[in-house]
């Protein structure tokens, strides 16, 4: 059941998932499930949720992500640096978050699903360096656009972006970090999600 609702939506989201990465994102809902009993990872305990809400909300923003380095900062139980991570081999991601009970789970993830391309990191996104540069930092953390900008640009690549996974339409955020950032919204359609989501993509002025 669960397979055939993740397929259909990746049908729906026009993306093309090899079933072995399908599996391996069946059996990630599987642990999260099994660790959140104990962990408390996801305030989502449904199975067909986590699929919609989690699962298929992350991938849809797989035509925006660039580059071959990407941070997923105050990743939380792996969303969305996990699933891009499992469909987007040649870049490579870093999961960072300052909750060691969630990178615990994180690197098990990592380890069972066999993830090559992907690495934790504890640490508070603002102490944390990273010289090479990210082409790409993304996050479903809580926060201002502007406060995401300053705690992350240190750890931009040159025309690097950001990119914010947000709900409604953050009209007031927009206006605000237009000042040091050129900003630009992309309305989201998750599939079965009666709830508004969009994307921010910033680069900085």
């Amino acid at each position: 059941m669960l397979n055939n609702l993740l397929a259909e939506g990746i049908k729906k989201l026009d993306l093309t998932i090899a079933p072995e990465i399908q599996d391996k994102l069946i059996t990630y809902v599987e642990l999260l499930q099994k660790w959140n009993k104990v962990h408390n990872l996801t305030a989502i305990s449904d199975d067909k949720e986590i699929v919609i809400k989690h699962i298929l909300d992350s991938l849809a923003i797989v035509p925006f992500i660039k580059g071959s380095f990407a941070l997923d900062f105050g990743s939380g139980a792996g969303l969305p640096g996990i699933p891009l991570a499992l469909i987007a081999p040649q870049i490579k991601f870093v999961l960072l978050d300052s909750n060691i009970k969630k990178i615990a789970f994180l690197n098990h993830v990592i380890l069972t699903l066999q993830i090559a391309n992907a690495g934790t990191t504890h640490s508070r996104v603002e102490k944390f360096q990273f010289t090479e540069g990210f082409d790409c930092i993304i996050t479903r953390a809580t926060g201002s656009l502007h406060d995401i900008i300053l705690l992350t640009k240190h750890l931009l690549a040159k025309n690097g972006q950001i990119l914010v996974m947000k709900g409604k339409y953050p009209e007031s955020e927009i206006a605000e970090s237009n000042k040091i950032a050129y900003v630009s919204a992309h309305k989201l359609q998750i599939p079965y999600l009666d709830a508004e989501r969009h994307l921010i993509c910033m680069t900085l002025l």
